[in-house]
């Protein structure tokens, strides 16, 4: 939950690295909380809900949009990529493929053009 938290904590940060817990743990808790909306919709009969669309589950989405493409674009820092790769994903199945592939790829050992390794202790900034 740390790491979810320090991703809304820094919501709109693009700059930086991003490391695969971080990312991986965010979308983790992010896929609990919408699954537990989309029920809290169905339960309570909202427009959309039968879909997948309720209103409750919109609102979060529409809120932890620009949270998800920033850590996003942080975790293809820490492999050496610049953010634009997160736009292959405009591209049906196999942008998504290939940002998957990405965001499971280790980070850079070194630092890189984006930053410190997060992986160094000296650079560490949030412990769990």
């Amino acid at each position: 939950m740390n790491w979810y938290i320090h991703v809304l904590k820094n919501y709109a940060v693009f700059k930086g690295r991003a490391r695969r817990q971080e990312y991986w743990y965010f979308m983790l808790v992010n896929l609990v909380i919408s699954f537990a909306l989309s029920m809290l919709d169905k339960a309570l009969g909202n427009p959309g809900a039968g879909e997948g669309g309720g209103v409750i589950g919109m609102v979060y989405s529409l809120a932890i949009l620009i949270p998800s493409i920033a850590v996003g674009v942080r975790r293809l820092h820490d492999i050496g990529r610049t953010g634009w790769w997160m736009l292959i994903s405009l591209i049906p199945l196999i942008g998504v493929i290939v940002l998957i592939y990405f965001f499971v790829q280790d980070s850079q050992p070194a630092a890189n053009e984006y930053g410190p390794n997060p992986k160094d202790p000296s650079s560490i900034h949030l412990t769990m």
